[in-house]
This record gives structure tokens, sequence and C-alpha cells, in this order.
């Protein structure tokens, strides 16, 4: 495969005492045209063995495109050469994601609220918004490089 390709680098059996499922990993490079063949990719393998509302597609489909472009365009700054690293632990009820940039990272609580009236506006700054309101936790690391979310898996 070439370096424009998206890789699915390994899937894992789980810890059945943690009811971990599956660990599957995914890097691709930072280009923005790879976001949905990485989203679709990922969405069929986190709901391939079981039934999950349109609702629930749509809220994992929508937090991990926006997390992907966020890692590829701010953090990586669009730059090919450098990667994008996402892990999906499969729980029987929920997914936990977690994708790291190889960019400087940013302060999470320094984000702006995109519904202040003087940022309504603004072409940017809503993915974290959008990514808080669909999932059901949200963390970072603490240079600021890795966003872990998780997400409902029925």
């Amino acid at each position: 495969m070439s370096r424009s390709d998206v890789l699915i680098l390994e899937e894992t059996p789980g810890r059945p005492e943690e009811l971990l499922e599956v660990v599957v990993r995914l890097a691709m490079p930072s280009l923005v045209t790879l976001v949905d063949q990485a989203v679709e990719l990922l969405s069929r393998r986190c709901f391939a063995d079981r039934e999950a509302s349109r609702q629930t597609q749509f809220r994992l489909r929508v937090a991990l495109a926006e997390a992907l472009a966020n890692a590829i365009q701010c953090g990586n700054g669009n730059d090919p050469a450098k990667m994008v690293l996402v892990s999906a632990d499969l729980f029987p009820d929920r997914i936990r994601f977690s994708i790291s940039d190889e960019g400087p990272g940013f302060d999470p609580s320094e984000v702006p609220d995109p519904r202040h009236p003087e940022l309504v506006q603004s072409p940017c700054g809503r993915g974290l918004f959008i990514i808080r309101s669909l999932a059901q936790d949200v963390e970072f690391n603490e240079k600021g490089n890795t966003i872990w979310m998780t997400l409902p898996r029925r």
C-alpha cells in the first residue's frame, strides 16, 4: 500500500475480563481526502456484528470525522508526512476511540464556545463543540494531541 492509503495496522482480540471484545488500530497520513474512507472503514468494523440505530451510527460517524479532521488540519497542519493514529476499543455497549496526531497539541479549555455571538459566523471552531455534543465522554492527554471519546455501540 502507498502512503496515501488508509492502513489498518492491526485488529486484535480484546481482554474478556474487561469485556473488551476487539481492538482496531488504524494509521493514516494527514490528508483530509481520506477522512470519509477512514470513517467508513472504522464504522463498518465497529458495527459489524451488531444492530445499531441510525442515530448511534450518525453520532459515531460525525464525531469521528470531526476528530480526524481536527487532527489532520489543526494538529498536523495538513502535512501528509505526519500520521494520525486511531485506536478503537470495542466493548459490548460502547466504543472508546483514541485519535492522536503528531502536532504540538493545544489546551482544550482555551477553545471558545462557538455559540458566542461574536463567533457564530466564524468558519472555524465548531469541531470540538460537536464532538462534545455527540460523545458520552471526551478527554485529552496533557499535551493536547490525543483525544479519547466514548460513544455508544448499541
